[in-house]
């Protein structure tokens, strides 16, 4: 398994508060559920529900993603991406993932496959545990605007300059379990 971190690079770059990010589907550092696994894997390709504390004063939106950094690509895979969604938000239910299940106003975008969802986990044979960095960000603007069709990487990018608080839960899949 690699053991780089991006986010803790990225805080390296600009510290940002914490907030506190669970799920009821699975412990931090423990294995992702099998619905939020592949559906081609067994799974559902549906995310975990996710919980998270109240952002700190000046949250005007929430961004949220999944990254797995283990991925044999040299650039990681991105399994889901989500912004402008309301600041008062403090949860998601388990699910799809796609714009007809988030709070009103939430973009998503396009995933490594180019389906405007979340997809589940499916690592390669022998490629190791990998990790899935479900993120929440608290943004200090109400609305990021990025071209339709922009990458999670674009948003990353974006989010990374208004980013108040970040959680990060991280959840693991092994190859050899599916």
């Amino acid at each position: 398994m690699f053991s780089y971190d991006p986010y803790a690079a990225l805080d390296e770059l600009r510290p940002v508060a914490p907030l506190e990010l669970t799920s009821p589907d699975f412990a931090a550092g423990g294995a992702l559920p099998l619905f939020a696994w592949a559906s081609k894997r067994g799974g559902q390709d549906r995310h975990p529900a996710l919980e998270w504390s109240q952002p700190p004063a000046g949250t005007k939106s929430l961004a949220i993603s999944c990254f797995d950094p283990d991925a044999p690509t040299g650039s990681g895979f991105w399994h889901w991406a989500a912004y402008n969604l309301p600041a008062d938000v403090r949860s998601l239910p388990a699910g799809d993932g796609t714009a007809a299940n988030m709070p009103d106003g939430a973009t998503v975008l396009p995933n490594e496959a180019r389906l405007e969802r979340y997809i589940g986990a499916a690592p390669p044979e022998g490629t190791g545990v990998h990790r899935y960095f479900f993120v929440v960000d608290a943004l200090d603007v109400d609305r990021l605007e990025l071209e339709v069709g922009a990458t999670p990487a674009t948003l990353g990018f974006n989010r990374h300059f208004h980013t108040l608080a970040r959680g990060i839960l991280v959840g693991t899949a092994d190859p050899g379990e599916r």
